[in-house]
């Protein structure tokens, strides 16, 4: 490879793809089409004689070689950005601050066991605070410096509030063990239509809305449900259905890791639904903070494997989680 001739944008895009493995979310991620995405790790294949990511099933899988690659392009690149930001030589085991991030207890669920692991081996005298969001108004919250981070779905922000997609995600129905109107229902199964109408609901919201996009693919259906109670956890919601004969809709991953625990089945949505878009949001005029920047990669990656672009919930999963 002849490293004069060699475009230096391809290695923040390289970055990337081995981080997210997926060219749509990684065109999200620097600002680019999922084409243009597409085209670079062509260009990258071109010119380091590597296939870099191979397709296994629904999966975007890195080569040995681009596996070598990932630790020390990553290094370079935050070596650049604090080299071009004006400071000293970032050291994370140097790092004695404290960091408060918005999240549900979903994401809570999901990313603070891998979490708490990486930054007890990596910085040690950092102090991370999760809390719930107060609202889903992002742009409030951040603006009153009462949190640096932010985990959520898709909102509305205004242009001084920045953010990047961090997985996609699939919903699915819970009940209680042993529901009476469920008999003959594997784990797994589509619920049939008639019964995730006919029974009433708990839902998640922080808000007084008592309506999710659940309610609208319903109406395309012409069909409607009836929700009975609203709580402010996804863990509430188990618990609610866990001990009456109420019907709520989780995340597919987070629901099978709990269901022992709360004691509920779980069963695919009667209907399909677009996977749900879950995104990191930060006030954009820390983009360069190299704290802040260190703290969303680590972030980002500890949540890549729950992406079900590339990698959809199986009956394999139902099956083990009902089987715990």
């Amino acid at each position: 490879m002849n490293f004069q001739s060699f475009d230096l944008n391809l290695l923040r895009i390289l970055d990337s793809l081995l981080i997210l493995r997926n060219t749509t979310r990684v065109g999200e991620a620097v600002g680019l089409s999922q084409p243009a995405v597409s085209a670079a790790l062509r260009r990258l294949r071109d010119v380091l004689g590597d296939p870099i990511l191979v397709r296994e099933g629904n999966l975007l899988v890195p080569t040995d070689f681009a596996l070598s690659l990932q630790e020390p392009v990553h290094s370079a690149l935050l070596m650049l950005e604090d080299a071009l930001s004006g400071g000293g030589g970032f050291d994370p085991a140097r790092l004695d601050r404290s960091f408060v991030i918005a999240a549900s207890d979903y994401f809570q669920e999901m990313l603070i066991p891998k979490l708490a692991a990486s930054l007890s081996a990596a910085a040690p005298n950092v102090r991370l605070k999760v809390l719930p969001p107060r609202s889903r108004d992002l742009a409030a919250m951040l603006t009153s410096g009462s949190f640096d981070l932010a985990l959520s779905i898709d909102v509305e922000t205004p242009g001084w509030i920045t953010r990047m997609p961090v997985f996609r995600a699939s919903n699915a129905v819970v009940a209680r063990r042993g529901h009476p109107y469920l008999g003959g229902l594997q784990w797994g199964d589509r619920l049939p239509l008639d019964v995730f109408c006919g029974l009433p609901h708990v839902i998640f919201s922080v808000n007084e809305e008592f309506a999710h996009m659940e309610d609208a693919a319903l109406a395309r259906l012409d069909r409607s449900r009836h929700v009975q109670l609203s709580v402010a956890g996804y863990h509430g919601v188990g618990r609610a259905v866990a001990e009456s004969d109420l019907l709520g809709v989780l995340p597919t991953r987070f629901a099978l890791s709990v269901a022992k625990m709360a004691g509920i089945s779980v069963f695919r949505l009667p209907f399909d639904e677009p996977l749900i878009g879950m995104f990191l949001y930060w006030r954009e005029r820390e983009t360069r903070s190299r704290e802040l920047s260190w703290l969303r990669n680590m972030i980002v990656e500890q949540l890549a494997p729950f992406d079900e672009t590339n990698a959809p919930v199986t009956d394999a999963e139902f099956s083990l989680a009902s089987r715990e």
